[in-house]
């Protein structure tokens, strides 16, 4: 029993290595920048500063309202393109590679492509007055047209983003064999009844990782959201990048790091409960 306790210390060690050196001594260097104040001592003015004179509750609805549009978007396409690619049909490998694409594309490139289509002389524009939909260009872009913006972000971010769920659930998707699918054909189970008995309790374990992996991606979301909307749409990391790079407020950068890792460990932990596996091996024994 003790060589597999100590076989088991020596496998985990790695990987507790690098969460203590890459994620537990910047959390604790955030800690201490958050509450250091100029003469070096503990103070509270970040905190002070933080929470009455930044954009933090403005960047934190607006952070948020982004997530809670993006991601259920993003698994609701996930999860339709992963039931249609897992049927064969003639082109299937060629749309597969279409789908997947926007994975080698970055969110700066993203955030560019998008700005370019929606420009008052972009491809969009163009397109809509050459058909004869519009006498004059759409305007999106501007402090005036925010909720466009918005708009505009989560388009980007959903045919950027889109591609990573799917990976992950259509992968998730092969653990689901055609044997269990035709035995409920058999037994008179319409596509509803598949989808909530059979392929939902096996996707579980892929669903779970894709929306962790994507929520922890949706809250550090900056890039394509400065290039779009710049300070008109103020974010989470984009306040945190403007106040250190711009502002030279260390502390208070540390501060929004800080909240995202809190708010993305929160989540995270909640989706681990709630889209926790349950097999029917495991149902049975609990019986």
């Amino acid at each position: 029993m003790a060589r597999r306790l100590s076989a088991a210390h020596l496998l985990v060690a790695p990987a507790l290595g690098y969460m203590l050196f890459f994620v537990g001594y910047p959390l604790v260097e955030g800690l201490r920048l958050a509450f250091t104040g100029p003469g070096g001592g503990f103070s509270l003015e970040n905190l002070h500063y933080f929470l009455y004179e930044s954009r933090f509750r403005e960047a934190l609805l607006v952070t948020s309202l982004l997530v809670a549009t993006v991601i259920p978007i993003e698994v609701v396409l996930a999860l339709l393109l992963s039931l249609l690619f897992y049927r064969s049909f003639r082109g299937r490998d060629a749309a597969l590679y279409i789908v997947i694409l926007p994975l080698v594309i970055s969110d700066v490139a993203a955030g560019l492509i998008w700005y370019a289509m929606l420009t008052p002389n972009g491809f969009l524009n163009k397109l809509l007055i050459s058909l004869g939909l519009r006498s004059e260009p759409f305007y999106v872009f501007g402090y005036q047209y925010r909720a466009r913006e918005f708009l505009a972000v989560v388009a980007t971010e959903v045919w950027r983003s889109t591609a990573i769920v799917f990976v992950i659930l259509f992968a998730g998707l092969q653990m689901v064999t055609r044997d269990l699918i035709e035995a409920a054909e058999v037994f008179g189970a319409n596509w509803l009844q598949k989808l909530r008995h059979i392929i939902y309790p096996m996707l579980k374990p892929s669903l779970q990782a894709a929306l962790i992996i994507r929520t922890l991606f949706a809250f550090q979301v900056f890039a394509d959201v400065w290039i779009l909307a710049g300070r008109d749409l103020p974010v989470l990391a984009g306040e945190a990048y403007y106040e250190l790079a711009e502002l030279r407020h260390e502390g208070v950068a540390a501060l929004y790091a800080l909240v995202i890792a809190a708010i993305s460990l929160g989540l995270g932990a909640l989706y681990v409960k709630l889209f926790r596996a349950r097999f029917l091996e495991a149902q049975q024994l609990e019986a």
